[in-house]
């Protein structure tokens, strides 16, 4: 394994990504295992978060404490890394969220950013990018791309399921980006979706997007495809 991926394969996280796997798992279940998924996702890559100590006064006694000495920034790729957001809060309290939109150019097949949430200066700050399938790369390439152009010199990647191919795409366009996902399947089909994946993850966290969306459907459908 590329020792730029962590895979995260403890029994927990394999049973639940088992569940969201399968087409039988309905909407607000899906919601519930991909915050919890997500959580132990982000509790491998904040591992070596700094910390501060200070005394804490118990019931019977003082303790020393640990605080989080850190800005964490939570960019969700829209529209289905929004489903990665609760598990992440739970992790690391009081982060921030910067939302990023991506979509695919049905011309060129390049990634185009369509919503801009960032802030300017990403300096000096942790930055964790939720993309929940990485496909073909190709969004989070560009999404890491524009963090780092902000500032950021600590990125990484939290996906739940990663394919072989986008991950060779993705450390060949981030080489610095660490990728901490639950697993890599083998391919993609016609269409760049992972198999045997987990389908549309977007579709599945909030159902089909509607006609009157018009080309924002594609933009909303990009993230489980790149």
């Amino acid at each position: 394994m590329n020792r730029q991926v962590t895979v995260v394969s403890h029994p927990a996280v394999a049973h639940r990504l088992s569940e969201l796997r399968d087409e039988r798992t309905g909407r607000d279940r899906f919601r519930v295992l991909m915050a919890e998924v997500s959580m132990f996702l982000a509790y491998e890559a904040l591992g070596d978060l700094r910390i501060s100590t200070a005394s804490i006064q118990t019931p019977v006694g003082t303790a020393q404490g640990s605080t989080i000495a850190e800005e964490v920034l939570v960019v969700p790729i829209l529209r289905a890394g929004l489903g990665m957001v609760p598990g992440v809060e739970r992790v690391a309290p009081d982060c921030e969220v910067a939302h990023l939109g991506m979509k695919r150019d049905e011309n060129t097949l390049d990634a185009v950013c369509y919503l801009d949430g960032l802030p300017a200066d990403l300096a000096r700050r942790r930055v964790l990018v939720c993309d929940p399938m990485l496909a073909t790369g190709g969004s989070l390439v560009q999404a890491c791309a524009l963090i780092e152009r902000r500032g950021a010199s600590d990125i990484i990647a939290v996906c739940l399921v990663a394919s072989e191919p986008g991950l060779n795409a993705f450390s060949a366009g981030m080489p610095g980006v660490k990728v901490v996902c639950a697993a890599v399947d083998q391919a993609l089909d016609h269409r760049g979706y992972i198999i045997p994946g987990l389908g549309d993850a977007g579709d599945r966290l909030f159902g089909p997007p509607g006609d009157g969306l018009a080309s924002g459907s594609t933009a909303a459908r990009s993230s489980t495809r790149e």
